[in-house]
């Protein structure tokens, strides 16, 4: 489940690259479904402001992984949380500071690699991300490791991520998209290269069971996996995600977990 050095160097630098190419382009395509001060957990629309995972908000201090132009974290903001942000993409976080301008709400940001948090232990009552940081790191383990150290004791971890069960089929939203075509205990990333082999992008796969036991084994405790249904209302399609295929299979679990101890 975990890399070697080699390569979980190689998967953060390809991350960092990817997202500094692609910050614009995703930001373009997906910023008005996100907006520039809401928190949705993922392509189903699913609002932090209606499911209320991430707990009590009011004065407390709470940091995003993998953040992207920060609309978790300005939204958290207005809740009356000192929320701070966090992404590996410096281009990334350049749209932050343009949504900064432009609502007038300004979330604190820091460039880091989320195995590597910039921040002293137990700074943190809550820990959040969407769809951030978990997918591109090779060391799962290490980057649980780091955010419960930068928790406070019975604080909250909650991040989401693809539901591992869409690992098994095409990432198409119409109809090739129903049908299973690897193995779902498959665990080989997805990877592109140049013609030198040079990592351009990875994404990890880990089974539902994965994560359980890499939050269990870093001191965590799981409260819950939620797994959102389509809403009748949202008629968008994501990549591979869509109305068809989200009436049917799951594409996004959350994961709720708490630092014990």
């Amino acid at each position: 489940m975990n890399g070697s050095i080699d390569e979980i160097a190689a998967a953060s630098r390809a991350a960092r690259e990817w997202w500094d190419r692609e910050a614009a382009a995703y930001q373009a395509e997906h910023g008005d479904f996100l907006g520039p001060i809401r928190f949705r957990w993922g392509p189903e629309g699913l609002d932090e402001a209606e499911t209320g995972l991430l707990g009590r908000l009011g004065g407390r201090t709470v940091l995003e992984l993998g953040a992207g132009a920060a609309q978790c974290s300005r939204w958290l903001r207005t809740q009356g949380a000192s929320a701070y942000a966090m992404d590996l993409s410096g281009a990334q976080l350049a749209d932050s500071a343009r949504l900064d301008a432009e609502t007038g709400i300004r979330v604190p940001a820091v460039q880091a690699d989320a195995l590597a948090l910039p921040f002293g232990a137990e700074s943190f009552d809550l820990a959040c991300s969407s769809y951030g940081a978990i997918p591109f790191v090779a060391d799962l383990e290490a980057i649980h490791r780091e955010v419960r150290r930068v928790l406070r004791n019975s604080g909250r971890w909650v991040f989401s991520v693809t539901h591992p069960v869409r690992w098994a089929f095409l990432d198409d939203p119409g109809p090739r998209g129903l049908t299973a075509v690897r193995p779902y205990f498959d665990r080989t990333p997805y990877a592109e290269r140049d013609d030198s082999g040079r990592l351009l992008y990875a994404e990890f796969h880990r089974t539902v069971g994965d994560h359980v036991r890499a939050l269990v084994s870093t001191g965590f405790r799981l409260i819950d996996v939620v797994e959102p249904e389509w809403p009748d209302d949202n008629d968008q399609i994501w990549g591979g995600w869509s109305r068809l295929r989200g009436k049917l299979l799951p594409g996004t679990a959350i994961f709720v977990a708490q630092r014990d101890g």
